[in-house]
């Protein structure tokens, strides 16, 4: 069964294009809002939480930090709720608690282990620009021997921080894209489905 995408850079980047040469960043005033710093500073702790030993799986304990983080600098009710907004009035409220109960391990667990992989990669911030409530916080993302991907992180403002709220990777939108594959899973399975898929992909 088809593993859907998720708003996250980490998990878009084993499937972005690669680019043919690096980004130039555009000339802009230097960052003011820290936005920039935040996501700069979100990649260090994500790559590495899920750093391995010698390329092995991610532990429980792992996961756990990666949990905190994600609840922490993810709008992840958000980006559900963004993901079925299509079928959000057509189901009951028992099957939405049951979809947000297991969208964050649905999140942890079917992305971990891949995510490890980017444990040295390097993310540099070229530019930050407002958009809308929020910003945009451009940047580049390579590790050793790979070419750079370019991803816009959109991100808003939370209490005293910052969350993510978004991502387009290689100018794909993802939440377009995520939406429409649970949309898609939706029409050929019924809701119910993506629940009990998304619950079997936690062990």
């Amino acid at each position: 069964m088809k593993a859907y995408l998720l708003p996250t850079l980490f998990a878009a980047l084993a499937m972005a294009p690669a680019l043919s040469t690096p980004a130039v960043a555009q000339a802009t005033a230097p960052d003011s809002s820290g936005a920039g710093q935040f996501i700069d500073t979100l990649a260090d702790q994500a790559f590495a939480t899920l750093k391995t030993a010698g390329g092995g799986k991610v532990t429980s304990a792992q996961r756990a930090k990666f949990r905190s983080l994600l609840a922490k600098d993810f709008a992840v009710k958000a980006i559900g709720d963004r993901l079925i907004k299509r079928w959000r009035p057509t189901i009951s409220p028992a099957q939405y608690s049951a979809y947000l109960a297991a969208f964050p391990d649905y999140i942890i667990n079917t992305y971990a282990d891949n995510l490890a992989g980017y444990a040295n990669a390097d993310l540099k911030v070229t530019r930050v620009a407002p958009v809308g409530s929020g910003f945009a916080v451009y940047t580049s993302v390579s590790r050793p021997g790979g070419q750079p991907v370019n991803a816009t992180w959109s991100v808003v403002h939370a209490g005293s921080g910052f969350q993510v709220t978004n991502l387009t990777v290689g100018g794909i939108n993802l939440a377009v894209t995520q939406a429409a594959d649970f949309d898609a899973y939706v029409q050929k399975n019924g809701f119910d489905a993506l629940i009990t898929f998304m619950k079997s992909r936690q062990g």
